[in-house]
């Protein structure tokens, strides 16, 4: 890459941070109010990360057996990649975790003292701001680093370094490909803190949020954040683990899971053409595939932190939507223009015989036209989600109006809310697939996919200001501020349930157009040298048995992922429930507000719950294409991918929208409709908002993740179970 691009990145990535940081002191430097604040914002802070740091311990275990397998089995340089990658999603995990923290008191104090909707708006979008930069930087950050150390970035990657070759260790049989090994490696990293993250703070977070609800707001019929409600600061804590640092850490995994798509499928397009007549792609068009990724994720940070300088000093209006859509459709366009000029600049002397073999159909803006491809339809899916789970629209109300019937139909009507909410946004995702591969063949469509997050980092912004405006609210409720801090806080609470619900919509299309790059990486791997053969053809044969069986496999095991992780939030809440009702029998002062509960012992049943259920959903997505691999083989995998990753995309976009139907439903009938707060509807509402919780916050968030983590164990692990397996080894193959 010349030194003019590697300033673009390094300069995204250096303003970007700088921009985090500043954002951070901004938001440190306000004032956190009260001392009856302080305390209440001091014992969320210290939940949190004790919570946190439990989990980073358990993670670090688990990290050093991957590492030890990965650099005796695949490569060490793969080994080191996986480092880094688990380090730079930590990282931003805890600093976004640790902002939001010190924000939430902050925001409810900039509503108590200002009484002004658009400067609590404001402070509350610095606060998400951290971490949607945090998280965008250190992706690229560690990425760019995987390439300075393995000397890929300045170009000193050989043509011969990208053809097969024997494992560094010599073992017989076990084949693989440096680079794509290397940067898969990275993924794997980013994908692990994820997976602990998103799956241990939703089961957290639901677990606390289902014990409240269920036992303070139903049985008891106290107010929402009640200070006696002995999981209510459990249910604060969740907030910033699991949609805090779990929202961070998935959405860096999806934007690293197409960043490396991009990277890994123009490796194996350069190997397989590599010395074919009239066929050959050369060696300095190869670095353009591989660092225009890189490229279009650089501008996208850069224009993302344009957006955000200018949301920090704008006079920022008393309309909380209106500003989060200009802060985002900004970003999104800006991005666009910035990557279609670097388009021209990387694809400028690629002939024309090479376009045509890629399947570039406008020569160097193809790559581009996929990405523009990427951004519509990620709007387009998000405002599909807003349909159906903003209050705004008639599928929500009416699940609202239903409530006055009972939970029953609540529940009905969320179910089917969900049910019709999933095929729009399947055609738009099968639309961008058709539409980016017929502009630039498989590497548009992973390039559709980082259009998608090209603007990640506003994404992530707006998306954590809602756990910061709900903490907010939490707080205002239990240091009994005026009633019209609550309505603020209430206010930028309830727009960001619909970002939270969009940006999980972009997790889940990113990872579909992803894992199909990745597929088809997986595919050219489990060829090896047939791939170069002049009449391969990228197919995956489905009457084979193996692959059939594998499909179906693989169509089930979203499920099973699921139930386990419904159960566990449930264990969790069960125990979190009896606990409440304990406190409440045994100590009846509680109830009248003359002696405090026990917060810890609730945050301790949440973190042990949380801590002790997420190794098996984990260990489920890590060991599942490894397994059925060594036992059926590359064939039955390859099924087993496609099973999974459509039945992961239908039952997400179904879990997450439900969920935000049930929520909002429960939100407009507290705005007043229907009964209003205490009302036998809203009580109903309470009950079908407590069965979408683990569905919208729990599995939705990690069936994305469940997708690119086998994606990428299977692109690992063939060279592997493709020469070892029980299956061909029975038959005699």
């Amino acid at each position: 890459m010349n030194s003019l691009l590697v300033l673009v990145i390094g300069a995204a990535v250096v303003i970007s941070l700088a921009l985090a940081a500043a954002n951070f002191f901004k938001v440190k430097q306000a004032s956190p109010g009260t001392e009856s604040m302080q305390q209440i914002a001091s014992a969320i802070k210290d939940g949190a990360n004790a919570f946190m740091s439990l989990q980073y311990r358990a993670i670090a275990l688990i990290a050093i057996i991957i590492l030890a397998i990965m650099t005796t089995v695949v490569s060490w340089q793969a080994g080191i990649a996986f480092i880094f990658g688990g380090c730079m999603s930590a990282i931003a995990g805890w600093i976004g975790m640790h902002t939001a923290t010190l924000a939430n008191v902050r925001v409810s104090n900039m509503a108590r003292e200002s009484k002004s909707l658009g400067k609590t708006l404001q402070l509350a979008l610095m606060g998400g701001s951290v971490m949607g930069l945090a998280v965008a930087g250190f992706a690229l950050l560690g990425l760019a680093a995987v390439y300075i150390v393995f000397g890929y970035w300045l170009g000193q990657l050989s043509p011969g370094e990208l053809v097969l070759h024997d494992n560094w260790l010599g073992i017989p049989g076990i084949r693989d490909i440096p680079f794509t090994m290397t940067v898969s490696g990275y993924a794997l990293g980013c994908s692990l803190i994820d997976m602990f993250n998103r799956v241990g703070g939703g089961i957290y977070t639901k677990a606390a949020d289902m014990g409240a609800d269920l036992v303070g707001k139903t049985e008891i019929g106290i107010p929402e954040d009640d200070p006696r409600n002995p999981a209510t600061i459990a249910d604060n804590v969740g907030d910033n683990v699991g949609d805090v640092a779990g929202l961070g850490s998935d959405l860096l995994e999806s934007f690293v899971g197409a960043l490396v798509s991009a990277v890994i499928l123009a490796a194996y397009l350069f190997f397989t053409h590599n010395g074919r007549v009239d066929q050959e792609i050369s060696h300095s068009t190869l670095l353009k595939l591989v660092n225009y990724p890189l490229v279009v994720a650089a501008a996208g940070l850069l224009s993302c932190s344009l957006g955000i300088v200018f949301m920090r000093f704008k006079r920022i209006s008393d309309h909380p939507h209106k500003e989060m859509n200009l802060m985002t459709w900004a970003s999104a366009i800006l991005t666009l223009g910035v990557s279609g000029i670097a388009s021209i600049y990387v694809f400028r002397n690629v002939t024309d015989a090479e376009f045509k073999i890629l399947g570039f159909v406008i020569n160097g803006f193809s790559p581009w036209g996929c990405a523009v491809l990427g951004v519509a339809s990620g709007i387009y899916i998000g405002h599909l989600a807003e349909r159906y789970t903003s209050y705004d629209y008639p599928a929500t109300k009416r699940v609202s109006e239903l409530s006055r019937e009972g939970p029953a139909l609540t529940i009905t009507q969320g179910m089917a809310a969900g049910m019709k909410s999933v095929l729009a946004p399947v055609f738009v995702l099968a639309v961008a697939i058709i539409g980016s591969h017929a502009l630039a063949g498989l590497y548009g469509v992973a390039m559709a996919a980082i259009g998608m997050l090209s603007f990640v980092a506003v994404t992530v912004s707006v998306d954590t200001y809602g756990p910061i405006a709900d903490n907010a609210g939490g707080l205002s409720e239990m240091a009994k501020l005026d009633h019209k801090v609550r309505e603020i806080t209430d206010s930028l609470d309830a727009v960001g349930n619909t970002p939270a619900a969009i940006g999980k919509g972009f997790a889940i299309g990113s990872a579909a157009l992803a894992a199909l790059s990745l597929f088809a990486s997986y595919v050219y791997a489990q060829a090896g040298e047939a791939a170069k053969l002049p009449d391969f053809n990228l197919v995956l044969n489905m009457i084979n048995t193996l692959t059939l069986a594998g499909a179906a496999v693989g169509a089930a095991l979203p499920y099973l992922f699921s139930g386990i992780l419904i159960e566990a939030v449930a264990a969790a809440a069960r125990k979190m429930v009896q606990e409440v009702r304990r406190q409440f029998a045994d100590n009846p002062d509680i109830i009248t507000g003359k002696s405090l509960p026990n917060y810890r012992e609730c945050i301790e049943i949440s973190s042990a719950g949380a801590l002790h259920e997420m190794k098996l959903p984990a260990l489920i997505a890590v060991l599942a294409p490894i397994v059925c691999g060594l036992l059926f083989g590359p064939e039955f995998v390859g099924g087993l991918l496609i099973g999974t990753t459509l039945s992961s995309v239908v039952l997400a976009l179904f879990t997450a929208n439900a969920g935000g139907a049930w929520d909002n439903g429960k939100k407009y009938i507290e705005n007043g409709h229907f009964g209003g707060r205490g009302s036998e509807a809203h009580k109903a509402a309470v009950v079908g908002d407590t069965v979408g919780d683990p569905l919208k916050d729990t599995v939705g968030p990690s069936l994305d993740i469940l997708i690119k983590i086998m994606a990428v164990i299977s692109l690992i692990m063939v060279s592997i179970f493709g020469k070892y397996n029980l299956y061909g080894w029975l038959m005699g193959q």
